[in-house]
């Protein structure tokens, strides 16, 4: 869930409240898409830079093969172990020039099918790939210099070898909506649950 505070939080720290310029990527790679951001020139017209904190709620959770009754306690389970609230710290680097990890983490193996950001709004789908997993991100937003709410939809398919030795195909499906805003500067104690 941390993770997904995180990409938000980037995701974010992209964009200006209807103002050019305007980022449009199709089948690029994560450097491609941060490249494009630090050419923009946007510079300090992106999100401010300061305490950001960030809600998450779980909309939607579906499990391949889970009865829902088990379904619903393990989404009520996340919701009860989430934290409340995230706080994070936004430097004015990361706000000018972000780069690479940035935009996913530390995964190098995923691409943006699309990815669009200008006048306020952001529309992406970034699909991240490996042997034993596809992920599929969704995102689509509003932001503004001092807030932001984004709808993000995860679909993780995994493939497994069944006791035949054949492959058995499984996917998580996971709705999130998030909140966020900005608080002020930064205190150096970010990074906590509230």
């Amino acid at each position: 869930m941390m993770r997904t505070a995180a990409i938000v939080m980037a995701m974010a720290a992209l964009g200006a409240c209807n103002r050019e310029p305007q980022v449009d990527a199709k089948n690029a790679s994560v450097a491609e898409v941060a490249e494009k951001v630090r050419k923009s020139g946007a510079g300090e017209s992106f999100v401010r830079a300061g305490l950001w904190e960030s809600k998450v709620t779980i909309e939607q959770l579906d499990v391949p093969g889970m009865p829902p009754e088990i379904a619903g306690r393990m989404k009520e389970m996340m919701a009860q172990n989430q934290p409340k609230a995230f706080k994070n710290c936004l430097t004015p680097e990361d706000v000018k020039k972000p780069d690479e990890d940035f935009f996913a983490g530390q995964n190098k193996g995923c691409r943006y099918d699309r990815f669009t950001m200008g006048n306020g709004k952001i529309d992406a789908v970034m699909r991240c790939g490996g042997e034993q997993a596809t992920q599929v991100m969704q995102m689509a937003g509003t932001y503004s210099p001092d807030a932001y709410h984004m709808q993000m939809s995860n679909k993780v398919e995994a493939a497994a070898k069944g006791a035949d030795g054949a492959m058995a195909q499984g996917a998580m499906a996971m709705r999130v909506r998030v909140d966020a805003r900005r608080l002020g500067e930064c205190t150096g104690k970010e990074s906590q649950a509230g």
